[in-house]
């Protein structure tokens, strides 16, 4: 079986992900859109296929032939491009964050289980081999069970953006944490197997509803077992790519992970450590993910990042800038169950 593949939004990742589909031999990329001609005009020429200004003529035109779907756009263009997909009978990639309402996360999960189709989200660090790696031995209970959780991302995100649709509220639907920060916030949950309760948080502004710094406190449950969490979003530091550190604490052990190097504390006094020879390349992990999509498409697989995982990680974010504003902890569940779509 060939898998018919549109992609919208072809500047940049979009443009990435496209070629990585071409390379995979049970895929057939048929057609693009995206808004920006010369984007249009590299596609057409790099994979001689059309490509359309708007994802609707892309949808009217090839509907019909397609059988999934890549979204690579601005955050709050995900919603209506996603539903409008799902709404053809189209299985759905979308890059994180999935959507930048709760509402709407909610109306796109259930739109993807009523038609049976898979709606994934593009949290790479599910497909990285040191994460990987934290999850086997967390699972393994060599470090007991997991208590406690510190987690943080520094990057210069304001001044590498600015002038772009990532600090301009009506596109990015947030800052920091809804950016690179969200990608933590999916590390932290899938990590600790578990669900976020309750969360607090202080945030910084650098402009009207662009957060830069952020740092949570966050309550998760796993097993009736109560796992806390504290979070630091920085996007006014000094690393121009994203810089990563995770400790996890357990009742017999502990967990570091940063620059590469995983380190594993027993209760018994011995440390090991390990500087790990890893497949951590854009390219390594951009494959990862989309063949993990065809794979679930076809049966062969699960999906490692289904749309119920965009929906959390949307109410935790969205319960953040909640208790930011009210000062006060805020159940990440309430925020769920008081959600509707807003169209």
């Amino acid at each position: 079986m060939v898998l018919q593949i549109g992609v919208i939004g072809v500047g940049g990742l979009g443009y990435l992900q496209a070629k990585t589909y071409a390379e995979l031999e049970s895929v057939d990329i048929v057609a693009a859109a995206d808004v920006t001609a010369d984007a249009r005009d590299l596609f057409e020429r790099e994979f001689h296929a059309p490509a359309y200004e708007t994802y609707r003529a892309l949808l009217h035109e090839h509907g019909a032939d397609l059988d999934a779907v890549t979204i690579v756009t601005p955050h709050t263009l995900h919603y209506e491009q996603a539903m409008a997909c799902l709404d053809c009978g189209l299985h759905v990639l979308v890059e994180k964050p999935m959507v930048t309402d709760v509402g709407r996360a909610k109306a796109l999960v259930e739109a993807a289980a009523e038609r049976d189709l898979v709606l994934q989200v593009g949290y790479q660090r599910r497909f990285h081999d040191g994460f990987r790696e934290i999850d086997r031995v967390l699972r393994s209970g060599r470090v007991g069970r997991l208590r406690a959780v510190d987690c943080y991302v520094s990057q210069n995100w304001i001044d590498n953006h600015r002038g772009t649709w990532r600090v301009d509220p009506k596109f990015a639907g947030g800052g920091q944490l809804y950016d690179t920060g969200s990608h933590v916030l999916d590390a932290l949950v899938w990590l600790s197997h578990a669900e976020p309760a309750t969360v607090t948080a202080q945030i910084q502004y650098a402009m009207p509803d662009i957060d830069v710094d952020s740092v949570l406190t966050v309550s998760l449950e796993r097993d009736a077992n109560p796992i806390l969490a504290s979070v630091a979003i920085v996007g006014d530091g000094v690393d121009v790519t994203p810089r990563e550190g995770y400790r996890f604490w357990g009742t017999e052990g502990a967990i570091s992970y940063g620059d590469d190097e995983l380190v594993i504390e027993e209760q018994n006094g011995a440390t090991y450590r390990t500087e790990m020879a890893i497949d951590a390349d854009f390219d390594t992990l951009n494959r990862r993910k989309l063949q993990n999509f065809i794979d679930a498409i076809e049966g062969r697989a699960e999906s490692a990042v289904p749309g119920t995982v965009g929906l959390t990680i949307t109410a935790l974010t969205e319960a953040a800038y909640r208790a930011d504003a009210t000062g006060s902890a805020v159940s990440v569940q309430s925020v769920v169950d008081s959600a509707t779509v807003e169209q």
